[in-house]
């Protein structure tokens, strides 16, 4: 009976597993297709072809979208992981009025959806003469509350008393948290770091609102022009840019999984 039951479990999941593939899979062979191959509804191309690749790369500026992606995905990480582990280090070793209530009031603002900020950050951005620049692509996303929050829980574990030791010392909160805080929280800053560039890698909305210029687009916005230059002749080369685009997060995401779960865990159980 157990074996049975497990044996339907793996089933399921091998179900699952096609579903959600199938579209990527999909994608990968349309990109190796000619047009007509695609056009008469083909699964599998019979002549496999990567002219494709040549045409999104020459019919768009498809390095310099992947360029600018990468630069903003590593700098919203970088600030990301210096913005949040300095204030989760604050809420746990430094003692000020308020701080309980300013992390919860920090917490809450998890609840409050992304899209009603678009417009206050979007005016913020606008007043400040950062639109078509990379500083207005990547500031407004350095301060994030579960960043934060899943530092602090970390930093939780150390003991309180390698502080006072440290303090005792004559090593300053800069060198400690330097020294011991950051080594021993590797695994949930990679978490974080992994979670954050996926996250920027991504982002639509936000550089389609504060870029018009190709110089600093990102390249989910260059796929959205192919898409829109080559709807009418071939879904081939849009396939083929969305796989390039596609590539860097799936390496991030199988190279990091195992930490990223880890972190994930240990931020849950805290």
């Amino acid at each position: 009976m157990r074996t049975a039951r497990a044996t339907a479990h793996y089933v399921l999941l091998c179900l699952c597993s096609v579903v959600i593939l199938f579209p990527v899979a999909y994608a990968l062979l349309m990109s190796l297709m000619d047009g007509a191959a695609i056009l008469s509804g083909r699964l599998w191309p019979e002549n496999w072809t990567l002219v494709n690749y040549e045409a999104a790369f020459q019919q768009a500026p498809l390095g310099r979208y992947l360029w600018n992606s990468f630069f903003v995905a590593f700098m919203i990480t970088l600030g990301r992981l210096i913005v949040s582990s300095l204030a989760a280090f604050a809420f746990v070793f430094l003692r000020f009025p308020g701080r309980d209530r300013w992390f919860y009031i920090c917490i809450a603002t998890m609840l409050v959806p992304w899209e009603a900020t678009v417009i206050p950050n979007f005016l913020t951005i606008q007043a400040l003469g950062w639109t078509n620049r990379y500083v207005g692509l990547i500031v407004p996303f350095w301060a994030m509350a579960f960043g934060i929050f899943l530092l602090r829980q970390q930093f939780k574990q150390i003991p309180h008393e390698l502080y006072e030791e440290a303090q005792l010392s004559g090593i300053g909160n800069f060198r400690f948290f330097c020294r011991v805080v950051l080594p021993l929280s590797k695994t949930s800053l990679v978490t974080l770091a992994v979670y954050s560039f996926l996250d920027a890698w991504n982002m639509y909305l936000w550089p389609l609102l504060v870029t018009n210029d190709d110089r600093v687009r990102t390249v989910q916005i260059g796929l959205k022009q192919l898409q829109t230059q080559e709807i009418a002749s071939s879904w081939g080369v849009v396939m083929a840019a969305a796989v390039i685009a596609m590539l860097p997060t799936l390496l991030l995401l199988f190279a990091g999984q195992k930490q990223l779960r880890k972190g994930l865990m240990q931020g849950a159980i805290q």
